[in-house]
C-alpha cells in the first residue's frame, strides 16, 4: 500500500512538472532541436561536405587489350618454314590522365562553399521559425491577459446584477441598466470563447513548430519584457554579418566565383601517359610503346566552359543586386519599426500612467456612490464599460507592441 501511495505521489509530481509553464526561450530550444526543416538542412550540409571530399579524385585508368596488327590468315601467325617470324601481336594497353591540381583545388573550394551556403540558409530558416513562434507565443500571452480582464469584469457585472435585483425589490433603484448588465455578462462568454479559440490555435501552432503532438497541452509563462529600442540601429555592414539570409547570398556570390574558377580550369590542357605492351606471334619479339598524351581545349571543345564563365559573371552581378536590395529593405524596415515601437511604447505609457488610473478611480467613485444610493446603476455601468474598453485598448496596444518587437528581432535576427 505504501508503494502505491509513493507511485501516486510521483505521478502527481511528474504531472505538475509537465504542466510547468514554458518560456519563449525554452520553446526556441525545442524548435532548434526538433524541427524537421533544420534536420534537413544539417543533412544537406553534411551531404555537401562529403561530396567535397571527392574533389581530388583521379580519373579511372583506361585498360584495353586485344590483337594488334594481326593478319586475318591465322597461318601467318606462326613462324614460317623459311625461318621468318610470324606476323601479329597481342597487345595490353593502359592509359592514365593526370588531374590538374588547380582544377581540383577549385572544385574542392566550390563544393565546400555550397555547404556554407546551406548552413547560412539554415540560420535564415531558424530565424523565420523563431519569429513564427514569437508571434504565436505573444498572441497566446495577450489572450490570457484579456481573459484575466474578463474574469474581473464577470465579478463586477455579477455584483451589479445582484445588487440591482436587491434594490429593485426594495424599491431603491431602477431596472433600466439591469438588462444592459445582464447582456454584457452574456457577451463576456462570447468574448471568452473567442479568446479560448485564439489560445487553442496558438497552442496548435507552437506544437507544430516544436514538432510535437498537435493535441499536447502545455502552458506558457505570461510575463513579458518591453524591448529597449533606443540604441537599436541598422547599418549595412552589421546586416551583412548578422542576417543569415543576406549572408547566404554573400556565400552564393563567393561560390559563384569559385564555380567560375572551376570552369576556367577546364580551359587548361590536361596531361596523361599511355603504355602499350605487345606479345609477338611466331617468334616476333615483344615490343612496347610509352607515350605522353595531352588533351587540348581547342576552340570547338571549350565553348561550353567559356559560356559558363560568362554566365556565372552575370549571375554574380544579379546576386550582388539582390543582396543590396535585401540590405536596403532591411535598413528601411528597422528604422520604420523602431519609430513605430517608440510611438506605441509612448501610447502604452500614457494608458498605464494616466488614462487607466483615472478611469479606475472614476469607477471606484461611481461604485461607492452607487452603494450609498447617490448614483444610478446606469452611471456605474457606463463607468465600467469605459474602463473595460480602455483595458482592452491597452492590451491591443501591448499586443501590437510585442508583435512589432518580434518583427524587429526577425529583421535584425536577434535571438
Amino acid at each position: 500500500m505504501a508503494k502505491i501511495f509513493c507511485l501516486i505521489g510521483l505521478l502527481g509530481v511528474s504531472g505538475v512538472q509537465a504542466q510547468s509553464p514554458m518560456s519563449l526561450d525554452s520553446i526556441f530550444s525545442v524548435i532548434g532541436r526538433s524541427h524537421p526543416a533544420l534536420r534537413s538542412s544539417d543533412a544537406e550540409a553534411r551531404s555537401l561536405d562529403e561530396a567535397a571530399k571527392g574533389a581530388r579524385n583521379w580519373e579511372s585508368p583506361t585498360i584495353s587489350t586485344g590483337l594488334w596488327m594481326t593478319p586475318y590468315d591465322p597461318s601467318l601467325w606462326k613462324r614460317q618454314s623459311n625461318g621468318a617470324s610470324g606476323m601479329g601481336q597481342y597487345m595490353v594497353s593502359a592509359e592514365q590522365m593526370f588531374p590538374n591540381r588547380r582544377s581540383q583545388e577549385a572544385e574542392e573550394k566550390y563544393l565546400g562553399g555550397l555547404s556554407a551556403v546551406e548552413r547560412a540558409k539554415k540560420g535564415a530558416t531558424v530565424n523565420e521559425l523563431y519569429a513564427a513562434a514569437g508571434r504565436s507565443y505573444f498572441q497566446w500571452l495577450i489572450a490570457r491577459r484579456r481573459e484575466s480582464v474578463l474574469d474581473e469584469d464577470g465579478k463586477l457585472l455579477d455584483f451589479m446584477i445582484r445588487d440591482a435585483e436587491l434594490k429593485y425589490k426594495n424599491n431603491l433603484g431602477k431596472i433600466g441598466a439591469y438588462y444592459k448588465a445582464k447582456a454584457a455578462l452574456g457577451n463576456l462568454e462570447n468574448r471568452r470563447i473567442a479568446l479560448d479559440n485564439v489560445i487553442e490555435q496558438q497552442r496548435i501552432t507552437l506544437n507544430t513548430l516544436m514538432h510535437r503532438d498537435k493535441a499536447s497541452v502545455f502552458a506558457i509563462d505570461t510575463t513579458y519584457e518591453v524591448m529597449d529600442v533606443a540604441g537599436v540601429g541598422a547599418d549595412s555592414a552589421g546586416l551583412l554579418d548578422e542576417r543569415s539570409d543576406i549572408r547566404a547570398v554573400s556565400e552564393s556570390i563567393r561560390v559563384t566565383g569559385l564555380q567560375q574558377e572551376t570552369e576556367r580550369s577546364k580551359l587548361r590542357p590536361e596531361f596523361g601517359v599511355r603504355y602499350d605492351h605487345m606479345f609477338g606471334f611466331g617468334g616476333t619479339p615483344s615490343q612496347y610503346s610509352l607515350m605522353a598524351t595531352v588533351r587540348l581545349p581547342l576552340a570547338w571543345s571549350s565553348r561550353a566552359s567559356k559560356a559558363n564563365v560568362e554566365s556565372l559573371k552575370w549571375k554574380a552581378l544579379s546576386l550582388e543586386a539582390q543582396r543590396d536590395a535585401m540590405v536596403y529593405e532591411a535598413t528601411g524596415a528597422v528604422y520604420g519599426l523602431k519609430r513605430a515601437i517608440l510611438s506605441k511604447q509612448r501610447q502604452v505609457r500614457v494608458l498605464t500612467e494616466q488614462v487607466l488610473p483615472a478611469l479606475r478611480k472614476n469607477f471606484q467613485t461611481m461604485e461607492l456612490a452607487y452603494e450609498q444610493n447617490t448614483e444610478q446603476l446606469l452611471a456605474l455601468y457606463d463607468a465600467w464599460e469605459t474602463l473595460d474598453n480602455t483595458q482592452m485598448e491597452y492590451w491591443d496596444a501591448v499586443d501590437c507592441l510585442l508583435l512589432m518587437q518580434v518583427e524587429l528581432r526577425r529583421v535584425l535576427e536577434i535571438k
